[in-house]
């Protein structure tokens, strides 16, 4: 007799496992511990053999006996059910395991530990945002090119090139893992070289022209946004680190009496101490800092909590209360304003390369090199400082005369204007500046 919905509801559990029958070999397995197991009762090749069908009541009568008649079925054809379900257990387990996306955390695992930290969360952010929505359950040998390409098409819809263009770099690096590891025999995201327009340059919006540099510095001066934010913004042309790096800034990087800042490998992009000579300038901006945060992990704590800095976006919200729009500056536009007016001015191109922690292509080398140029390094970080205070202070244009260095250059600037009693002198020669 056929089970019925209240037969099953109402089955009692005894001592010993009893076995409720609905007809076609399938029957309902009452266990001592009360537990209701589908199985199917069947015959293939001559064998007795059993096939479990799932757990009552997550697998209602319904659904049990379609269970039974797909596996009748296949017994009709020859095909052992208990093997074809291992089988189709097994192909979904592989294609789980070799997805795309369980790929790319895997290599993402195993490759971050060498990145900087902002570098690794930007990384994933870029697969898990844009790519694995698209492609991440997909089996990674099925993933073809123009399913790669669509991904990357939404963030180029977005006006995003260039974050579309890292992603695909990323994607290609995520298959050339996968054929490594002998899980893909090709890498698709290089069938994908040209199908993305170019990229614009990647240059950032800063100010170079000395007018406009002291009218920026005033202009942070005079900001009326927190001792926290003005205090970074003051150090940020003056030590001219990646933003990254300024705001993650701890107080047991420095030591202020040596006038030194040392960051620590970890938290440089190439992976390498960086020494940051500290000109007078930034010793009064620390000082002043440390009255407020000395006491704290980091020089710029986070309004959330001591526990971490302010976010990447704090600076950047500051210079735009200011009125700097993207086009004209960026946090990042300090870097640029001082290679550029340095280069210009005649500095040693090794010394500006080195202070701005640019990558050395020998990465042994650049192992021991963190120390390179330094005391010349020292000097010219004072006498930017110092350049920088005659930006802000005066709005002349100095007559800068024979070759002379920064740091005279200001000292003469405030000479003239005091035995002239004016504020403009005008410039007469333009010669490059050394150090």
């Amino acid at each position: 007799m056929p089970l019925s919905d209240a037969a099953l509801r109402n089955a009692k559990v005894q001592s010993k496992p009893v076995k409720l029958f609905d007809g076609g070999g399938l029957f309902l397995l009452v266990t001592p511990a009360g537990g209701k197991w589908w199985r199917l009762k069947y015959r293939h090749e001559g064998k007795e053999k059993l096939l479990s069908m799932g757990v009552y009541p997550a697998v209602g009568l319904q659904e049990a006996r379609k269970r039974r008649d797909e596996a009748r079925e296949q017994l009709a054809q020859g095909i052992d059910p208990s093997v074809h379900k291992q089988a189709v257990k097994a192909a979904v387990k592989a294609g789980s395991e070799n997805s795309y996306e369980v790929i790319a955390r895997e290599w993402f695992g195993k490759y971050s530990a060498g990145w900087t930290e902002s570098n690794g969360v930007k990384v994933l952010q870029r697969q898990v945002n844009y790519i694995f929505p698209f492609i991440g359950g997909k089996p990674i040998t099925e993933i073809k090119a123009p399913e790669l390409l669509e991904a990357l098409r939404h963030i180029e819809k977005r006006g995003a090139l260039d974050t579309a263009h890292r992603a695909l770099q990323d994607c290609g690096r995520v298959f050339r893992y996968a054929i490594a590891t002998g899980r893909a025999e090709r890498d698709t995201a290089a069938d994908l070289r040209g199908a993305l327009p170019p990229a614009r340059g990647n240059n950032f919006a800063t100010i170079t022209e000395p007018k406009a540099v002291g009218e920026l510095l005033r202009a942070i001066d005079s900001y009326n946004g927190g001792t926290i934010i003005v205090c970074a913004l003051r150090l940020a042309p003056l030590v001219f680190v990646r933003p990254g790096e300024l705001r993650q800034a701890e107080w047991a990087e420095f030591d202020l009496d040596g006038a030194e800042w040392r960051i620590p490998a970890a938290k440089m992009k190439m992976r390498q101490v960086h020494i940051v000579p500290l000109a007078r300038q930034s010793l009064v901006v620390l000082r002043e800092l440390q009255t407020f945060t000395g006491d704290r992990r980091f020089l710029f704590p986070s309004f959330r909590g001591d526990d971490r800095p302010i976010s990447d976006m704090a600076l950047l919200a500051a210079l735009r209360r200011m009125g700097y729009t993207k086009e004209q500056m960026c946090v990042h536009g300090f870097r640029s304003m001082a290679s550029t007016l340095l280069n210009e001015q005649g500095y040693n191109r090794d010394w500006i390369e080195r202070q701005l922690a640019h990558g050395e292509r020998n990465s042994i080398r650049a192992a021991y090199n963190y120390a390179e140029y330094l005391p010349e390094r020292r000097k010219m970080m004072q006498e930017w400082a110092d350049y920088l205070d005659g930006l802000k202070a005066q709005k002349f244009i100095v007559d800068f005369g024979e070759t002379i260095t920064l740091g005279a250059v200001v000292e003469g600037a405030y000479a003239e204007a005091a035995k002239s009693g004016k504020g403009e002198v005008k410039r007469r020669a333009k010669r490059p500046l050394t150090g």
